[in-house]
């Protein structure tokens, strides 16, 4: 299998023209034509990555959060992103990122944080979903429960006594998602990061927030990215011995 072929599986559940137009997704490092010989999923292309890539065999990066956000007019070891390409060229890793088009996907970043938490029924459009709670409770009881349920430490804010039965999210900085969500119905709103004036704001509307940390909201997309890749190749039943490092999954955290 190569390189263009793992695209196109992640084009047809995230397509890339549906990127926001800041945004770098799609195939970034490498060849189209590369054979592929283990896949490693992160969250982002690190220098820690790329040699745990390196010393698993896998010659793929799929990751997240893009490199080259801005236009590089040259390429050097002077700067970390630098580093980081001449590194994965120098090892003939190639990388793929799916950032804002897999944030909004079906299946995507931001429903499969909706799973983490519990929720059910789940609905909403672009980056944002809404779903019912397992069962009503409180703002601080919500708060020890998404901790759990996320691996993370959440910072409450709003009052920690309201009832709450249906939640509204959007994973990594999408704190200014919260007014969408209240349309859809949502009664507290959780996101990675959520700026001081956001909070106030929700906290005027009666809406609690819960952050999470970029890195806890996102995670459970990239694991549940890999775990669709690992079923699609069983499916079509490609030998598990040339995928070896499919089911290595590798997330660092921000840098």
């Amino acid at each position: 299998m190569k390189v263009k072929e793992i695209y196109q599986w992640i084009n047809e559940r995230a397509p890339f023209d549906t990127q926001l137009d800041y945004d770098n997704s799609g195939l970034l490092v490498g060849s189209a034509e590369q054979e592929v010989s283990g896949i490693l999923f992160a969250l982002d292309a690190t220098e820690a990555v790329v040699a745990e890539a390196q010393s698993l065999g896998a010659n793929l990066l799929i990751t997240h959060h893009p490199l080259m956000f801005s236009p590089r007019r040259r390429l050097t070891d002077e700067d970390r992103e630098g580093r980081i390409l001449l590194q994965m060229a120098r090892a003939h890793l190639s990388l793929i990122s799916a950032h804002t088009c897999l944030d909004m996907a079906e299946g995507g970043i931001n429903d499969a944080l909706a799973a983490a938490c519990g929720l059910q029924n789940v609905f909403g459009s672009g980056f944002v979903r809404v779903g019912q709670l397992p069962q009503a409770m409180n703002a601080q009881s919500l708060s020890e429960y998404l901790s759990s349920a996320l691996h993370t430490v959440v910072r409450l804010m709003g009052d920690p006594d309201q009832v709450i039965t249906k939640l509204g999210l959007c994973s990594g900085a999408g704190g200014e998602e919260w007014m969408a969500a209240r349309e859809l119905g949502a009664e507290a709103f959780l996101s990675g990061e959520i700026k001081h004036h956001i909070a106030i704001e929700m906290s005027n509307a009666g809406i609690p927030a819960f952050e999470c940390g970029h890195y806890a909201t996102e995670l459970p997309g990239i694991f549940a990215l890999a775990d669709a890749l690992q079923n699609y190749l069983n499916q079509i039943k490609y030998r598990m011995d040339i995928f070896k490092s499919v089911v290595n999954v590798y997330s660092s955290h921000m840098p």
